[in-house]
């Protein structure tokens, strides 16, 4: 598949996520903070049918493969207490700090989401906030489950 095209389904998801999103505001939705939030972020919002989950970092493990399971369990769990499920993860950012880590943390990723797996764009970054991190990953999930 040409380049274009592999960064066009995700943008594309993306788009449609965000135009939901608004599209729920305008029709009075009300915006609901999950989790418990920091000054300066919330673990998730809920905004109509959609659930926006902030970036997560796998920390208390060394490995690549470790921290995408602990990122990924994160998610998952709130997810669960928002009544929704990882089958309804729509579309995920993948931020990794070393392109060596893309298949290790493709293996944990793959046993997470063994069937059909959300839209996903991987991007290699500089640094995480954490110095210790390996990956962070955040996503869009559907209410439902």
């Amino acid at each position: 598949m040409p380049h274009r095209f592999r960064m066009a389904i995700p943008v594309f998801t993306l788009a449609l996520a965000i135009s939901a999103a608004f599209q729920a505001n305008a029709q009075g939705a009300v915006k609901q903070v999950l989790g418990t939030p920091t000054r300066t972020l919330s673990p998730a919002v809920r905004i109509g049918d959609l659930i926006f989950v902030s970036g997560h970092i796998g920390g208390g493990d060394s490995t690549i493969q470790g921290q995408t399971t602990n990122a990924l369990t994160t998610i998952k769990n709130i997810l669960e207490a928002a009544g929704s499920a990882m089958t309804s993860v729509v579309k995920c950012t993948v931020f990794l700090i070393d392109v060596k880590d893309f298949a290790g943390m493709n293996q944990s990723y793959a046993a997470i989401f063994p069937k059909d797996p959300p839209a996903r764009s991987t991007l290699v970054v500089a640094a995480l906030v954490v110095p210790t991190g390996k990956v962070e990953i955040e996503c869009i999930a559907s209410a439902a489950k």
